[in-house]
C-alpha cells in the first residue's frame, strides 16, 4: 500500500472515529430536548407542581448539564493537549456512554420521589463532562488530518453529525410518539432512546480504538506551551463568534418541540414534524457550507448565516404564530431556520481550530465552544420559557436569537481572510 494510500486511509478513519462520538451525544441531548415535557411529568412533577413549572425544572436540568461542559472542556482539553487526542476520547466516550444509558434506568418521580430529579440531574452533570471533553478533541483529530484546503469541509462533518443525531433523536421521538399510546409513551416509551446509547456507544469505541494519533501532535510535544493570556483572548473571542449558532441553533432545533406545544398550542406530533424539518434545513445547509468556506473564507459564510437569522427570525416566528398560515407554509419556515443556521455551524468547526496553536488547541476550541453552548444553548429552553410565562410574549424566542446573533456578526467581522488559506498554528 502506498504512502498516499496509508495517509487517505488515516484521514478517513479520523473523519468516522471523530464524529461517531459526536452522534451519540446530540442523539441524547436531542431525544432529552424532544421528550421535554415528558420528562417533565415522570421526574419534575408532583401533585403540587404545575406544567409549566415542571418544564422549566426540566430545562433547568438540561441547562446544567450544559454548565457542566467547560469543566468538562478544561480537564480533558488539558489531557489531550498533554498525553494524545485518541486515548483522551477514548475515555470521553466511555463517560458519555454510561451516563446516557443510566438515564434510561433511573427510577421516577412516582418511584422514589424528591430523589428522582436529583439522580437525573447528576446523570445530566456527568453527561455534561463527557460532551465537553468530545467536541474539543473531534475537531482537532478531523482538521489536523484534514488537507489544508479541505479543513472547512472536513470539520463540517462535526457540525453534521449534530443534524443527523438531533434527526435520529426527533425521528424516533416520532415513531415512538406514533406507534405508542400516550400511557405507554409516558410510562417507559420515553426510555428507549436513551438505552440505545448502549449498542452505539459500544460501536463508536471499536471505531475509536482503531484511531491513530494526529501527526501535528506528536510534532507539538518539541514546541514550548502557548501562552496563556493569547488562549485566553481567544477563547473570548471564539464565544462570540459562537453564541449566535448556539442560541439559535438550540432554539431552533430543539427548544420548538416544547415552545410549539406550551405556547402555540400544537400536538406532539405536529411539534416534532416541525423540528425534523428544521433540523433537514440545518443538515442540508452544512457540507457545502463547509466546503464553500474552503473556497471563499470562513467569514463570508458564518456572517451570511448570522445576518440572516437577524433579518428572519421575527417573520418566521410570527409565520409559524399565525393561524391562518398553511401547514405547507410552516414547513418552509422552519426548514429555512435550520438552513441558515447551518451556514454559521459549517465552517464553524474549522474557524476555531484556525484560532489556537496545536499545544492548546483541544483545550482552547473546546471551552470557547462549551462556554457558548453553557450560557446560549443550554439556557435557552429556561430562558425562552421563563419570559415567555413572564411576559406572555410569545416573540421571545426570535428577541432571544435577533440578540446573540447581532453580537456574532460583530465578532465574526474580525476573522481575517485568508485564515482558510494558512497552515494551522504549531
Amino acid at each position: 500500500m502506498s504512502i498516499a494510500s496509508i495517509e487517505a486511509q488515516r484521514t478517513r478513519r479520523s473523519l468516522v472515529a471523530g464524529t461517531v462520538g459526536n452522534f451519540v451525544e446530540w442523539y441524547e441531548f436531542g431525544a432529552y430536548g424532544f421528550f421535554a415535557t415528558v420528562i417533565a411529568a415522570n421526574f419534575f412533577s408532583s401533585t403540587s407542581t404545575s406544567d409549566a413549572e415542571s418544564l422549566i425544572k426540566t430545562y433547568a436540568s438540561f441547562a446544567l448539564a450544559f454548565f457542566f461542559r467547560p469543566i468538562g472542556a478544561a480537564v480533558f482539553g488539558r489531557v489531550g493537549d498533554r498525553i494524545g487526542r485518541r486515548p483522551t476520547l477514548i475515555l470521553v466516550l466511555l463517560l458519555m456512554t454510561g451516563s446516557t444509558t443510566l438515564i434510561g434506568v433511573l427510577p421516577t418521580y412516582a418511584t422514589v420521589g424528591a430523589a428522582a430529579p436529583w439522580l437525573l440531574t447528576l446523570v445530566r452533570a456527568l453527561q455534561g463532562l463527557s460532551a465537553g471533553g468530545e467536541f474539543g478533541g473531534a475537531v482537532s483529530i478531523m482538521t489536523e488530518f484534514a488537507p489544508r484546503t479541505k479543513r472547512g469541509l472536513y470539520g463540517a462533518w462535526q457540525s453534521f453529525t449534530v443534524a443527523l443525531g438531533l434527526l435520529v433523536g426527533a425521528g424516533l421521538a416520532a415513531v415512538l410518539a406514533t406507534v405508542l399510546s400516550k400511557d405507554a409513551l409516558n410510562d417507559w416509551g420515553w426510555r428507549v432512546p436513551f438505552l440505545l446509547a448502549l449498542p452505539l456507544g459500544l460501536v463508536a469505541l471499536w471505531l475509536r480504538l482503531r484511531l491513530d494519533e494526529t501527526p501535528s501532535f506528536a510534532k507539538a510535544q518539541d514546541q514550548p506551551p502557548a501562552d496563556k493570556a493569547e488562549v485566553a483572548k481567544a477563547i473570548a473571542l471564539g464565544i462570540g463568534r459562537l453564541m449566535g449558532w448556539s442560541a439559535a441553533g438550540y432554539t431552533f432545533l430543539v427548544v420548538m418541540p416544547s415552545y410549539l406545544q406550551a405556547t402555540l398550542h400544537a400536538t406532539f406530533q405536529q411539534a416534532l414534524v416541525a423540528t425534523v424539518l428544521a433540523n433537514l434545513g440545518f443538515a442540508v445547509s452544512i457540507m457545502p457550507a463547509g466546503w464553500l468556506s474552503d473556497r471563499i473564507g470562513r467569514r463570508p459564510v458564518m456572517v451570511t448565516g448570522a445576518a440572516l437569522v437577524v433579518v428572519l427570525a421575527l417573520p418566521l416566528m410570527n409565520l409559524l404564530q399565525d393561524v391562518g398560515s398553511s401547514n405547507a407554509a410552516k414547513g418552509a419556515a422552519v426548514f429555512a431556520a435550520g438552513l441558515v443556521v447551518g451556514l454559521m455551524a459549517g465552517p464553524g468547526p474549522a474557524m476555531l481550530a484556525e484560532m489556537f496553536p496545536t499545544r492548546a488547541r483541544y483545550t482552547g476550541l473546546g471551552l470557547a465552544y462549551s462556554l457558548s453552548n453553557a450560557v446560549f444553548s443550554g439556557s435557552a429552553g429556561l430562558i425562552i420559557t421563563e419570559l415567555i410565562k413572564r411576559t406572555k410574549n410569545v416573540d421571545i424566542p426570535a428577541y432571544y436569537v435577533i440578540a446573540t446573533c447581532a453580537v456574532s456578526v460583530i465578532a465574526l467581522l474580525t476573522l481575517r481572510g485568508d485564515d482558510h488559506r494558512r497552515e494551522l498554528r504549531d
